[in-house]
């Protein structure tokens, strides 16, 4: 059977082969090196104990030094599973997402076809290279020296120049023996709707060749000189020859300088990718006039891991870096990633390189920041979220975003990496994870429940916490209510969500409680995880230290984990007895406060209204304890309440008599 022209090709720009391989091989952790496409395990063709097979990713090819087996993803699958040429490609095309073409008996005549048209293009190349130093030439050239551009550069990249008019390159391959129809085959010549002869498509124009991943040149991107001209730049139309959505601008010299080790550049232009590699910066591309594409994106990956997006530090730059996250969104994989360099407002990269040259290039590239902050920027950056609508909405926009992530891994991450940068926008009052600096690299979170809780105080023993009425002095019933609403959570987690907003409200005096606290608010929706990171954010002798304490382990939720309605119960009233408490203690300040000045029957009526409220809400009571009593209309207040409550009252009377 034969396969029609670049079928093999566009296979092999498809499948890794370390995937193909991975599914019968172990990889050597201390050996390999996965970032860079360097794989070694044992050989699968030979017994041996030792890791001597090695894969070069990026080249895509094996080789064994033991036996000296070697090959492409092709031959792997025929020698690991004893199958034909064709039944291997078969197997790849499936995983692939190919279909296999149908048998075509004109298939050595498409690739003659392909030949000859190649043959075309490059006299094409050769033609443009010699009118750009050509007298027509002269202006492009005075715009190349303008531009920075050595003849080295010029040379490398095959650049060229099309004369104005409207049959330079169709005579001059016309003299050559080409026939028209190849000439428009090649995209290089349109025919004309008034009857005349084809006419040149290119004129005026500094011409950039665009090669393949074998290097045959399949297309010309023109630089117009007249500033007036309607397209600043024009791209070949798609041909037999170029799909641009599959091919990628100095594709070839890009890999190898990827394979290398070099920082894979995305960039928007040639200009860009010229200026980047003739800094040192040799793993540039370009898409091809379009956004990215997802056969772009595949490619990409096929040679670096986490290429860097560079675009311009503009509006429509950023544009371009959202469209970016839409298309790599559903494809992306544990290993497969984006980063993205901004460059500073109104610079492009080859601006950059101009005006600050590598190293102010490298330092962009430094500062690049993950996807997961771009997505972040892009859905909050110039709005403003004062209200629980405008939270939640984009709570829902977020998480619609993250549900195309078809790795449940890196999804659940990104919801992680999400919650941080939510809550250091909600809680400006916390250290600053750096996630609402808008238009900036947003860089590592400089909060984490760890870091905290080693720059806290020191814990008490477990002595001293063997009653939490005892750690709190003075907010003692705060603190108890605090801990039994956060632990009740922590024994089950599923409830956590429900009662979102109100724990983001409590205050948590407690530096413990408030680690705790957080660390629940950043797991709604890994309830699984809760737990062991509560341990972590505290440690697990302090958490049980407090789980230990009498006023919590008598709470029926706690002693018995794992039960959501009871548990739901629990948090709730524990809740409003905290709100109520705290209503309590503002009018109790307040009265305080009101006594100074003046003393009447409105006070009075205030001390006991705020004494009924607390009355209504109820609270714990431990019966072994003397800490608590009753005060006015029934309500129940500790020892220290009571005798301030008393004084006032008391003060207040005698006011009143001398009145």
């Amino acid at each position: 059977m034969s396969l029609p022209p670049g079928f093999l090709d566009e296979l092999r720009n498809r499948i890794s082969l370390s995937q193909v391989a991975g599914r019968k091989l172990m990889w050597d952790a201390r050996k390999s090196n996965q970032g860079k496409g360097d794989l070694w395990a044992p050989c699968p063709f030979h017994h041996e104990k030792t890791a001597s097979f090695h894969v070069d990713d990026r080249k895509g090819y094996y080789y064994c030094f033991g036996c000296h087996a070697k090959g492409d993803a092709i031959s792997f699958v025929r020698e690991t599973e004893n199958v034909s040429f064709i039944e291997a490609i078969e197997i790849l095309a499936t995983e692939a997402g190919m279909e296999m073409p149908k048998a075509d008996p004109r298939a050595k005549e498409k690739s003659d076809r392909r030949t000859v048209l190649s043959e075309v293009m490059e006299q094409a190349v050769q033609f443009f290279r010699l009118q750009l130093k050509a007298e027509a030439g002269s202006a492009a050239r005075a715009y190349l020296d303008k531009r920075g551009l050595s003849q080295s550069a010029r040379d490398t990249f095959e650049i060229g120049f099309a004369p104005a008019g409207w049959e330079n390159l169709r005579e001059h391959l016309k003299a050559k023996g080409i026939a028209p129809e190849l000439m428009l085959a090649c995209g290089l010549v349109k025919s004309s709707d008034k009857g005349r002869e084809p006419y040149d498509v290119f004129r005026n124009r500094i011409m950039f060749p665009i090669r393949d991943a074998r290097g045959k040149a399949i297309a010309f991107g023109g630089r117009a000189m007249d500033p007036n001209d309607n397209a600043k730049y024009l791209n070949s139309p798609e041909t037999e020859l170029f799909d641009k959505s599959r091919n990628l601008y100095n594709m070839r010299p890009a890999r190898e300088a990827a394979g290398r080790g070099q920082p894979l550049i995305v960039a928007e232009g040639y200009m860009d990718v010229i200026a980047l590699s003739e800094a040192g910066f040799g793993a540039a591309v370009a898409p091809l006039g379009t956004a990215v594409t997802e056969p772009q994106m595949q490619l990409m990956w096929r040679m670096s891991q986490e290429p860097l997006i560079a675009l311009d530090g503009d509006k429509a730059g950023l544009r371009a870096a959202y469209r970016v996250i839409d298309i790599a969104l559903p494809l992306l994989e544990a290993g497969k990633g984006l980063r993205f360099a901004i460059m500073p407002e109104g610079k492009d990269p080859d601006d950059l390189v101009r005006s600050g040259g590598p190293e102010a290039v490298q330092k962009v590239l430094d500062d690049a920041m993950p996807m997961v902050r771009l997505l972040w920027q892009n859905e909050t950056e110039g709005k403003v979220f004062d209200s629980p609508e405008r939270k939640a909405a984009l709570d829902k926009l977020l998480r619609a975003r993250i549900a195309k992530i078809t790795d449940p891994h890196l999804r659940r991450h990104y919801g992680d990496e999400i919650k941080e940068l939510r809550y250091a926008l909600f809680r400006p009052n916390r250290q600053n994870a750096g996630g609402s600096g808008f238009g900036q690299r947003a860089g590592k979170s400089e909060w984490s429940p760890r870091r905290d809780w080693k720059n806290a105080p020191l814990p008490a023993t477990a002595g001293a916490k063997s009653s939490l009425m005892v750690t709190a002095g003075d907010n003692a019933e705060t603190a108890l209510r605090e801990a039994v609403i956060l632990l009740s959570v922590l024994a089950t987690p599923d409830v956590a969500a429900e009662f979102e907003g109100q724990l983001e409200r409590m205050p948590c005096h407690d530096p413990d409680h408030a680690l705790l606290r957080d660390v629940i608010l950043r797991n709604i929706g890994a309830e699984n995880d809760m737990r062991f990171r509560a341990e972590d954010a505290i440690g697990p002798e302090t958490l049980e230290t407090m789980l230990s304490a009498r006023h919590v382990a008598v709470v029926p939720c706690i002693r018995t984990p794992g039960n959501p309605e009871m548990a739901r119960m629990t948090v709730a009233e524990e809740l409003a007895k905290l709100d109520a408490l705290h209503g309590w203690h503002v009018e109790l300040a307040e009265a305080q406060e009101d006594l100074e000045d003046q003393a009447d029957e409105a006070l009075t009526w205030r001390l006991a209204e705020a004494a009924k409220v607390r009355a209504q809400a109820g609270r714990l009571k431990d019966e072994n304890s003397a800490e608590y009593d009753v005060g006015p209309n029934g309500a129940s207040i500790d020892r220290e309440e009571r005798s301030a409550l008393d004084s006032l009252l008391s003060t207040i009377r005698f006011d009143k008599g001398r009145g």
